[in-house]
């Protein structure tokens, strides 16, 4: 599971000790509620159905998804309805296929989802070779279902977005930047891309 809110707090108490824009920025936006998601095969698979749509037709491809083939905790549904099955879901075909690959995945033992590798960058290349799953997908799964501290989405344009306001920059840093910048607060760099989120969402005119 996730990060826990005492687990966010010790994290960012920590950090605002150490960097002032996060302690500046703590004062103003208090702590981030905690995001945690169930570890597992479903996530994931939310994950795909989310890519690049919003969160409304998201959630609506999901359930019709599971109108049409079941529960879908289990990966052999997937493959067991046809392509048109899926279309008629709101999946398109690039879609469909990544779906297919993460179940194919999972039934064939290939990615194990209750033992990842310990290591963060292993867990990554894990999840990454399943076709549809790329870096952010897999940071996201690692710091939002398993609760890894030190996950640190650096590509994430709302991550760059609010560490450039928390560290006072006038421009955007690069992904690079955002790595070298955070590369201090080791082990708490989950906690700070929650920091993140969370600072942006409130905006920049109150930051």
């Amino acid at each position: 599971m996730g990060l826990t809110a005492n687990q966010l707090t010790a994290a960012l108490d920590t950090l605002a000790a150490r960097e002032p824009g996060i302690a500046r920025v703590l004062a103003i936006a208090g702590y981030p509620e905690p995001r945690i998601r169930e570890p597992g095969y479903a996530t994931l698979l939310r994950t795909i159905v989310g890519q690049q749509v919003s969160v409304k037709a998201a959630a609506s491809v999901w359930a019709k998804l599971e109108g049409l083939v079941g529960a879908l905790d289990d990966p052999a549904r997937i493959l067991a309805a046809n392509d048109d099955t899926l279309r008629e879901a709101g999946l398109s075909r690039q879609k469909a296929s990544y779906a297919r690959s993460l179940a194919e995945e999972v039934t064939s033992g290939r990615l194990d989802l209750g033992h990842l590798p310990a290591d963060d960058e292993e867990a990554i290349a894990a999840l990454t070779c399943v076709k549809g799953i790329g870096r952010w997908s897999a940071e996201i799964y690692l710091l939002f279902a398993e609760g890894r501290e030190d996950i640190w989405p650096a590509g994430d344009l709302a991550v760059q977005i609010a560490l450039g306001r928390i560290m006072g920059h006038d421009t955007r840093p690069s992904e690079k930047q955002c790595r070298d910048i955070a590369e201090n607060w080791r082990p708490h760099r989950g906690a700070a891309a929650i920091f993140a989120w969370h600072s942006y969402n409130i905006g920049m005119d109150v930051i």
